[in-house]
């Protein structure tokens, strides 16, 4: 049986209203499986049910009917949220914290180690290529930056499975291609990613598998390959002279009487686009934003290793000073006990000195009211 991280079993979801009647049925029956170490699309129109099928594998939803299970667990189990790197369709950031500020908070959270959160701050805003805006704040990013931002707070607790909802909005042509060569770079570095979105291209450069819902079921699904192949038509490529296309044309001529279509390939936009951006930054051209990002994940495979023998390194140069300073204390209470013992005494003394002299003094009234009488 193969090892699957994520498994929907006729997952039905249903709105209701008010008085609690069936409003709207936004999944419905839907079953399919994401296996481990491969990129998963989840695609569709607007309204098909995919981000309602991502809330209930995130446990953000309970289904109405059917199952979901993450790692092999229900998907409200809270242990299997550690594992999990979301970016939501829209990046609801803290506008009034920078870069760093912002993945510190998010390391927080996964109660990370200040060395690892300062190791992998670094890492990953080298790796979105927001490491020379880290202290500008968020509110003062363009769309792009806060998805840059967004990806790298879903990759702070080194997740097995990356969810990504809508990845590349707002992303221009540079940084789109960034994205999909980060995701091709998680995959192979073992992890399992669902990728949700509207730009087809994207989907058919990155994904192994797709699934693609309409009014809230499963429509299609299959790898991307062989739901793409045209099996009826044969396509030849090769630099070839005049004379060579001639022979090429008559040979097809004998054997078929097919329509037969001749052209030059063409590039794809992305491509041409990138290579001449790539020729303006090879001159030096100065471009503000974001910068050009470090395509590699080393730090998530080698972190713990830098993160010990930092850690070994502080621990040692810390052990003097914390004895000085427990030596220093305690020096201190002892001070403070003997001052109040001290007080004690004193205070002590001057309420049995009082009491005595306020003794005599009654005894004296005493003397003198039995003498008058």
């Amino acid at each position: 049986m193969e090892d699957f991280v994520i498994q929907t079993e006729s997952l039905t979801k249903t709105f209701n209203d008010f008085w609690y009647r069936p409003k709207a049925r936004a999944v419905d029956g839907v079953t399919f499986q994401v296996k481990r170490g491969e990129v998963f699309g989840l695609l569709g129109p607007n309204g098909s049910g995919k981000s309602t099928t991502i809330k209930m594998m995130l446990g953000l939803l309970f289904p109405t009917s059917g199952q979901v299970s993450v790692f092999g667990r229900p998907a409200s189990d809270v242990e299997v949220k550690k594992r999990i790197g979301f970016l939501p369709e829209e990046s609801y950031l803290y506008k009034y914290l920078n870069a760093e500020e912002t993945l510190d908070f998010y390391g927080r959270l996964f109660d990370l180690s200040t060395a690892e959160r300062k190791a992998r701050i670094d890492a990953l805003l080298k790796l979105t290529g927001l490491y020379g805006a880290k202290n500008r704040l968020l509110g003062e990013f363009s769309k792009g930056m806060a998805r840059r931002i967004g990806i790298a707070q879903a990759l702070i607790n080194d997740p097995e499975l990356i969810i990504l909802d809508e990845t590349t909005t707002g992303l221009d042509p540079i940084g789109t291609r960034e994205i999909k060569d980060l995701i091709i770079n998680l995959k192979e570095k073992g992890k399992t990613v669902l990728l949700c979105s509207h730009l087809l291209a994207d989907v058919e450069d990155v994904c192994d598998r797709v699934v693609i819902m309409y009014g809230g079921k499963v429509r299609a699904e299959g790898k991307t390959n062989e739901l793409l192949s045209n099996n009826t038509l044969t396509q030849i490529t090769a630099q070839m002279d005049e004379s060579t296309i001639d022979e090429v044309i008559k040979l097809i001529k004998k054997n078929t009487n097919e329509e037969i279509k001749i052209s030059p390939p063409t590039e794809r936009l992305e491509q041409y686009f990138l290579r001449v951006v790539e020729d303006a930054q090879a001159s030096s051209e100065s471009n503000d934003g974001a910068e050009k990002t470090e395509q590699t994940l080393d730090f998530i495979s080698t972190i713990n290793e830098d993160i010990i023998s930092k850690l070994t390194q502080e621990q040692k140069k810390d052990i003097k000073p914390k004895v000085e300073k427990t030596i220093e204390t305690e020096k201190k209470d002892d001070t403070q006990k003997i001052k109040d013992s001290v007080i004690e005494n004193l205070t002590k003394k001057s309420k049995d000195n009082k009491f005595e002299i306020n003794s005599k003094n009654e005894q004296k009234k005493d003397d003198n009211h039995t003498n008058k009488d």
